[in-house]
């Protein structure tokens, strides 16, 4: 899937969801503060291997250290891309679980697999 067609993705689900946002731009910070997130959630081969299933455009937020992953709750997974994304905890959780559930289908079986074998299993709720 290239870059246009996941922001696309994002951008009109999150406009079906939350019919006020501003379209693109929502997105865009929806899916950079998502990623980041998750890059801090996973150890750092693997944010390098789903990095390099995704657009060149995706693959920044997806680039960290090989330091081992940060251990913190899903709540906390929203919390903090609310704060990356400037938006309330409920937005965001909405917001991530739409990035997310794009995700899942921007990647191959196989890395979505090695993806959620490295979150707790309350962290499926994110791919719907």
């Amino acid at each position: 899937m290239q870059y246009p067609e996941f922001l696309q993705r994002v951008a009109e689900q999150l406009d079906a969801t939350d019919p006020g946002t501003e379209g693109q731009r929502a997105a865009e910070l929806a899916i950079t503060a998502t990623l980041e997130t998750l890059s801090e959630r996973l150890t750092g081969g693997e944010a390098k291997d789903l990095a390099a299933q995704l657009p060149q455009e995706l693959q920044a937020p997806l680039q960290r250290s090989a330091e081992p992953p940060e251990d913190f709750s899903l709540e906390e997974f929203y919390e903090r891309v609310a704060e990356r994304a400037g938006v309330d905890t409920e937005t965001a959780r909405n917001d991530a679980s739409v990035v997310m559930t794009v995700l899942k289908e921007a990647v191959t079986a196989g890395q979505l697999d090695d993806l959620m074998a490295q979150l707790p299993a309350h962290f499926n709720v994110l791919f719907r």
